[in-house]
């Protein structure tokens, strides 16, 4: 065994001073050497070699960038190399400074490999072969890329597949696709931020510390093998709700491009919204004024919704655009850009607009500004946030705020000041958008518009929408309950689950109706939808909460004319079962079955 001492040290004194380290550390075990590593960085010096230990040492191994002083390590051999060496190329550089070491006695062979095989790992671990993995430390830097380099060398020792996907600090690299995650027998989160796995639910998985894979990857494969558990239990449906939330998964899958990131947006837009609004709806039950009274809870309850989640509304939408779009490097300009929407007064029009153009600014910065090595850890905390948000801003205030907020105000003064023909037309269109594809585009795209128009206090195309939104499964459930032989058994046994997702404003779940006859349901739920939106538009109905469908009816002064809202909605879901009888035919016996057991001769 020789005895190794080391140096690294590189121009800034932060990631490849670090990564150089452990990387030798790691390596110089693996091949059976004792190894003791001085680091040289921003914050001076760590684990400082000691004068026995140099004299002690057989080689020196220096693995810098800049000069040091090497008056300690006179009369020793000294092999030099860089840092950038030490990290991509460890095994090789170990073995060229054992090279001017004489063997010992008791040295373990030089040139074994880099990774040497490790014990027999136990038959739990053998079973898996195909692992994916992640790995994503806090400044997704150094340690991200240094436990995926570990992972995939203790993954080839025994023979394994391995892909690893990175989450550092310029977004994901290597992102898993649905055919490898499919494939994989085991997942693997090595993580110390927080790492979505919804990816990976009915899978094997385990999660541990990224610092946890760097030290000691293949004891991680050992235990991710013998420990990991199934994600969300094994895969399968079962009742209607799986069936709405398969038919969501295969939506969300097909999403791609600017509508998948303007979705992203809005799905982490939401939970301020829907916050925000009922927090603003718990106000009003004191009074539709009380809360320009200071220091009552009203008031207090309207600072908490209005002014603190309605004013992060905007921000978030924009910053999670970007985010879709250009991973991590989107998010400083996005979030930016989109409060810059909300002072132009651009409001989530501007938003939409900041958004996108920080992402694809960020997308295009990151792919494109080429750094040295040594450099590298400036692009994500520094460079790229300080150039995304400076263009970012420079366009919104110069160039698309000011048109965009007049385009803004102009709607909201339309909106408004709509005459009751144009405000039933208006309540028409999103009712049947909300009902054409049930949860799809023109679903979303009704929803969104109706969600953005809260922030500059129109509310009654929010509720137009809702209502419109509870109608097809209402509709199909009371059809199912009346006209029972045009139903399947399992259609019949579901219409109770579709009643309760209709009243809590989940229009996905007319989807498995209608995906089975689709050229009846469908227009029978768009009619249904349309009228419902009409209804509620021509009664005057507003709503200031953007979700909880039935719920929200609870919360005094949350909706106006709520006896006209609920009228709206029943008669809506009237129409939509009326036209579902007249359209669906009656069904053999056989797929109702409701004669079962019924007509049987009794034996003598």
């Amino acid at each position: 065994m020789t005895r190794i001492v080391a140096v690294t040290a590189c121009a800034t004194g932060i990631a490849h001073t670090h990564m150089a380290a452990e990387a030798l550390a790691e390596t110089a075990r693996r091949m059976g050497h004792d190894i003791r590593i001085e680091r040289r960085g921003s914050g001076g010096v760590e684990n400082a070699l000691t004068a026995a230990e140099i004299a002690d040492a057989d080689i020196v191994l220096l693995a810098t960038d800049i000069g040091i002083d090497e008056a300690a390590f006179a009369g020793k051999p000294v092999h030099r190399a860089t840092t950038s060496d030490a990290v991509r190329h460890t095994g090789a550089v170990l073995r060229a400074a054992l090279s001017q070491v004489e063997t010992r006695p008791d040295a373990a062979p030089q040139t074994a490999p880099e990774t040497a095989p490790p014990s027999a790992p136990p038959a739990a671990s053998r079973a898996a072969t195909r692992v994916v993995a992640i790995t994503s430390c806090p400044t997704g830097i150094a340690h991200t890329f240094m436990a995926a380099d570990a992972l995939k060398k203790a993954s080839a020792a025994r023979g394994w597949d391995i892909a690893v996907e990175t989450q550092g600090s310029v977004g994901s690299q290597n992102t898993l696709d649905d055919d490898q995650i499919a494939a994989a027998d085991l997942v693997v989160i090595a993580a110390d931020t927080h790492v979505d796995d919804s990816r990976f639910t009915g899978k094997k998985v385990y999660k541990t510390s990224v610092g946890a894979a760097v030290k000691g990857a293949a004891k991680v494969l050992d235990e991710a093998a013998a420990n990991g558990a199934v994600l969300g239990g094994t895969s399968g449906s079962a009742g209607l709700a799986s069936q709405v939330a398969e038919a969501k998964a295969k939506r969300s899958a097909g999403r791609s491009g600017p509508y998948m990131h303007l979705l992203t947006g809005v799905s982490y837009m939401l939970p301020l919204v829907v916050a925000g609004g009922l927090l603003i709806a718990l106000s009003f039950v004191f009074g539709i004024t009380a809360f320009e009274q200071e220091g009552t809870l009203a008031a207090a309850l309207m600072a908490i919704g209005g002014g603190g989640a309605f004013a992060l509304m905007v921000p978030v939408l924009a910053g999670f655009i970007a985010y879709s779009i250009a991973d991590r490097p989107g998010l400083t300009p996005g979030l930016i850009g989109g409060m810059l929407a909300v002072n132009l007064q651009a409001g989530f029009l501007g938003g939409i607009v900041a958004g996108f153009l920080a992402g694809y600014v960020a997308l295009w910065l990151r792919d494109n500004i080429k750094l040295p090595q040594t450099l590298e850890g400036l692009k994500p905390v520094l460079i790229l946030p300080l150039l995304s948000t400076l263009i970012t801003g420079l366009v919104m205030v110069y160039i698309v705020g000011e048109p965009v907020a007049a385009i803004l105000a102009a709607m909201t003064a339309f909106l408004q000041s709509l005459g009751t023909a144009n405000a039933v037309l208006l309540g028409l269109v999103l009712g049947g958008m909300m009902a054409v594809d049930m949860g799809g585009p023109i679903n979303k795209a009704a929803y969104t518009f109706s969600v953005g128009l809260l922030t500059s206090d129109t509310y009654a195309p929010m509720a137009a929408t809702m209502a419109a939104g509870m109608t097809p499964p209402l509709g199909l459930a009371l059809a199912a309950w009346i006209a029972k032989n045009r139903f399947t058994r399992e259609e019949r046994e579901a219409s109770g689950a579709a009643a309760v997702l209709g009243l809590s404003f989940i229009t996905e779940g007319a989807i498995p109706f209608a995906a089975k006859d689709p050229a009846r349901v469908i227009p029978s739920i768009v009619v249904g939808s349309a009228v419902t939106g009409a209804l509620s538009m021509y009664l005057g109905c507003k709503l200031v909460a953007p979700h909880g469908g039935i719920f929200v009816l609870a919360i005094p002064n949350a909706v106006t004319n709520i006896a006209g809202y609920a009228m709206a909605i029943a008669i809506g879901t009237v129409i939509t079962t009326g036209l579902l009888m007249v359209l669906k035919k009656p069904l053999p016996d056989a797929e109702t079955g409701l004669n079962e057991g019924k007509g049987a001769v009794p034996a003598e």
